[in-house]
């Protein structure tokens, strides 16, 4: 067996490779999605208005399920913890690869997420025990339940924010790096590796897609990484049940648009399975005439506001329900404010 203490210490070497091999990858990509019509032509639902290839997200799929096995035969992941990452992660990726390259209806899509999401509990053990204000609470089967509808949610509110330039890859990337700033520092590092690769892949990719956009994630790579999210955290929280609130701060500016949003929506009685542009990172971005300022604004937030709460909870011993109060407050005034869930025509 390669000597995991070797694989570790040169892992910063990997970190730059995995990041051009995902460049390059993204590239590629982006060459056969012209040559095969791939694109997402903009329409009175869109956010964008130039005709853009989708479909770069497989790069961050390939870089990371392409590295992730060999983490796992260095011990430095454990096989269960990535076989539930890979067939997971690939399940939803081929699911949302052929949706990319032809519509699935919705309710065989639910069915493939919730396969997904079972297969991935079974490898890690579904739902650790949850502190909820001092009180550790184990919720049995019941909370494996709650599992699998997380992790669902978890992979389509990423598919519904990836609607502006940049902003799933820097959700993503920033969420990775403050969740292993955090591992460092409260001396969980073992946790570091798998989040720190997945930070690598999204970095290439991002290079094409941040604002202007030159290629787009495509559903096969948002489905991918909402689900890859869900399962850290729950990995993570069997380790420190304060993790997973960590991760849930983290993530907290998708968490809260998207589900504002879809609780909105479904007062109203509209079909939540059609799309829509009633976002509020949507209308912020109309607002706004471009995406470049609302992708930097949730960079902005992730860092200065999310970041430090959530190393209140991971590392000082910040009560992890009330740090995500404390975080989720003036996010859902952002949400009020940019009027998420609304119909259109209110703006």
């Amino acid at each position: 067996m390669i000597n995991a203490h070797l694989i570790t210490e040169y892992f910063w070497l990997v970190f730059p490779v995995v990041i051009s091999l995902s460049l390059v990858l993204t590239g590629a990509l982006r060459v056969y999605a012209l040559k095969n019509s791939l694109i997402d032509v903009p329409n009175g639902r869109s956010s964008h208005s130039v005709p853009t290839p989708r479909g770069g997200g497989v790069a961050i799929v390939v870089c990371f399920l392409l590295i992730l096995p060999v983490l796992a035969l260095t011990g430095i992941v454990s096989w269960s913890n990535a076989l539930g990452l890979i067939g997971a992660g690939a399940w939803i990726a081929v699911i949302g690869f052929l949706d990319d390259h032809g519509h699935i209806a919705a309710r065989w899509r639910l069915l493939a997420h919730f396969i997904g999401a079972i297969w991935a509990l079974f490898w890690i053990g579904g739902l650790a025990p949850v502190s909820v204000f001092g009180v550790t609470i184990d919720l049995g089967w019941v909370g494996h339940v709650i599992a699998a509808f997380y992790l669902v949610w978890m992979l389509n509110l990423y598919n519904f924010m990836d609607g502006i330039d940049g902003i799933a890859g820097v959700e993503a990337v920033t969420a990775c790096f403050g969740a292993c700033l955090i591992y460092w520092i409260g001396g969980f590092e073992s946790l570091v590796w798998a989040p720190l690769l997945l930070a690598a892949a999204v970095l290439g990719f991002l290079c094409w897609n941040f604002p202007p956009a030159r290629i787009f994630m495509g559903d096969a790579g948002s489905g991918f990484l909402g689900i890859i999210l869900g399962i850290f955290s729950l990995q993570a929280s069997s380790t420190a049940p304060q993790l997973l609130w960590v991760w849930l701060i983290l993530l907290g500016v998708f968490i809260v648009d998207a589900t504002f949003t879809l609780l909105r929506r479904l007062m109203r009685g509209d079909k939540v399975y059609e799309a829509h542009r009633s976002h509020a990172y949507q209308f912020a971005s109309r607002s706004a005439g471009r995406h470049l300022p609302v992708t930097v604004g949730v960079l902005i937030i992730n860092l200065l506001w999310l970041l430090p709460i959530a190393l209140g909870v991971g590392v000082w011993g910040v009560d992890g329900m009330l740090g995500l109060l404390i975080a989720y407050v003036p996010l859902i005034l952002l949400a009020v404010r940019y009027r998420a869930g609304e119909l259109e025509k209110a703006n």
